[in-house]
Formats: C-alpha cells, sequence, structure tokens
C-alpha cells in the first residue's frame, strides 16, 4: 500500500471511529439508513412543500410554516442521528416529531376522497408505517 492510501485508510478508521457507530452490522446499517431517510425527508419538505401543506388538517394554523419546520428538525435529526454526543436525543426527538406529524397522516386516511392519488390501503399502511418509524427511530439510537 502507498503512503497516500494509508493516509485516506488512516483517516476513514478514525472518522468511522468518532462517529461510534453500533458494532452491530444491522444496526449500524439502520442508523444510517434513518440518518439519511429524515435528511432526505428534510430536503423534500423545504424544496416541495406543497404536498406536505396538502395533507394538514385545516385545524393546524400555519401550514407553510410548520413545513418548513419540520423539515429543518428532520434534517437536524437526520445529522444528529450520527453525532454520538447527540444520538440519543436525535433519536428522542425524531421519535416527537413522528407524533407531532400524526395528525396529517389520520386525516389523510380519514379523508381518502381528498387524496386520490393514494389508495385506501396505502393509507391505512402509512398510519401503521408511523409505529414502525417511531421503533426505528427510537431502537437504533439507543446506546
Amino acid at each position: 500500500m502507498n503512503d497516500t492510501a494509508e493516509v485516506q485508510s488512516s483517516s476513514l478508521r478514525r472518522a468511522v471511529n468518532w462517529l461510534q457507530l453500533p458494532a452491530s452490522r444491522s444496526k449500524c446499517f439502520f442508523l444510517i439508513l434513518l440518518s439519511v431517510f429524515f435528511t432526505y425527508a428534510g430536503f423534500h419538505h423545504l424544496i416541495a412543500p406543497a404536498f406536505y401543506v396538502s395533507i394538514m388538517p385545516p385545524w393546524i394554523p400555519a401550514h407553510l410554516e410548520l413545513v418548513y419546520i419540520s423539515g429543518v428538525f428532520e434534517i437536524m435529526g437526520g445529522i444528529g442521528v450520527l453525532i454520538p454526543a447527540v444520538r440519543a436525543y436525535a433519536g428522542l426527538g425524531l421519535v416527537a416529531l413522528l407524533v407531532a406529524v400524526y395528525p396529517a397522516n389520520l386525516y389523510m386516511a380519514f379523508n381518502p376522497e381528498l387524496f386520490p392519488a393514494f389508495s385506501l390501503v396505502a393509507l391505512y399502511v402509512r398510519l401503521a408505517l408511523q409505529f414502525v418509524a417511531v421503533y426505528w427511530a427510537y431502537s437504533v439510537t439507543r446506546p
């Protein structure tokens, strides 16, 4: 191995060690996937907010502002789960966020006529998947 390759390998090892990723390969995979998922979703909220605004129940005020705020918190949580010092807090923050956005999923499921692009089955599966996401965010961010 040449000197450049050794330096790159050493730098990569230091970065991975700093992240203190879980020893379990599956937990590590799901932690990184969680980060990618929420970071992407957060940016999507910021660059294409119209869909998210459309699924918010009418009784919730400030739709666009809340979509932007949730997007920022998704990005913060997605990045935060990779930082060892705040990983557990970021996980709890994502759990809280998932609970906070659940009314939008309920609104969609209880008003399927407003969302003809989605089947009724998909809307109800989405309700169940939210609980899976809560478990995912909580379980992979625990020490």
